[in-house]
């Protein structure tokens, strides 16, 4: 990958390892299209992005609500008429039992981290094919490569987009499409923090595993490397990722160690 005078789309631009992402793909003076919910906060990472060269515009958007991510796209292919990559990082992360947690809450999580994902991907990308191909990269987690307590819906979201990104890259190879999937693990930043509960309020408690986890800008160097040689998955973070290889060549130790999981 070639970022000279790429357009560069990142949503949840406003922190953790999207706006890590975003001040390390500024420093080659790229031009950047940062999205988040949080105006104040994504003109900070603005700040910041200019201040190492980059040419940067806000779109500020809700990816639970179809009619703003409509209309972000909107605005951002009448001022730039393409996207060259678009790098999905907004979501958020749960913390309820199955058993504590109404349907609506599990819809809530999957309207955000699945289709509002997908609805701004179908958005773009009938114009990046039209203009030769583009990027895409998704961010995933390690529990979108299985089942984890506390986290039944936020794991289903993850686990939707691994299958949705997969199928889109292999129906588009032809298009000159290419996908990468980020599978970060534990990362220090506010996802635990912003996780919801059972009743859809914040967990507000900064899991230790996210406290002690790797750097957010160290993660997002490693990404980005990654993103540049156009990696299908990016795995990030620390020794917890060891889980991803367990589950899949040693699944009863899987399902011993996640049942021995207690409660936050």
């Amino acid at each position: 990958m070639d970022y000279s005078g790429k357009i560069i789309w990142i949503t949840g631009a406003t922190s953790g390892i999207g706006k890590s992402m975003a001040i390390e793909l500024a420093r080659a003076g790229r031009k950047l299209i940062l999205s988040g919910r949080n105006e104040k906060a994504l003109q900070d990472t603005a700040e910041n992005c200019t201040k190492l060269g980059a040419e940067v515009t806000c779109i500020p958007f809700d990816l639970g609500d179809m009619s703003s991510i409509e209309q972000a796209a909107k605005t951002v292919l009448q001022e730039f008429k393409t996207v060259d990559c678009l790098y999905h990082v907004g979501g958020f992360s749960q913390r309820a039992f199955v058993l504590d947690t109404p349907l609506d809450i599990d819809r809530k999580i999957m309207e955000v981290n699945f289709f509002g994902t997908v609805a701004l991907t179908k958005a773009i990308l009938p114009v990046m094919i039209k203009n030769g191909g583009g990027h895409i990269c998704v961010t995933s987690s390690i529990v979108g490569k299985f089942g984890f307590p506390y986290r039944s819906a936020y794991s289903a979201s993850k686990q939707a987009l691994h299958g949705f990104f997969e199928s889109l890259r292999a129906e588009n190879v032809i298009n000159n499409v290419r996908v990468s999937i980020i599978i970060p693990g534990r990362i220090n930043t506010n996802i635990s923090l912003n996780a919801i509960n059972e009743k859809g309020e914040k967990h507000g408690i900064m899991d230790d595993g996210q406290a002690n986890g790797t750097p957010a800008d160290k993660a997002a160097r490693k990404i980005v490397r990654k993103l540049e040689r156009e990696k299908k998955e990016i795995l990030v973070g620390g020794k917890e990722l060891m889980m991803v290889h367990i589950r899949r060549f040693l699944p009863s130790l899987y399902y011993r160690l996640s049942a021995k999981v207690k409660p936050l």
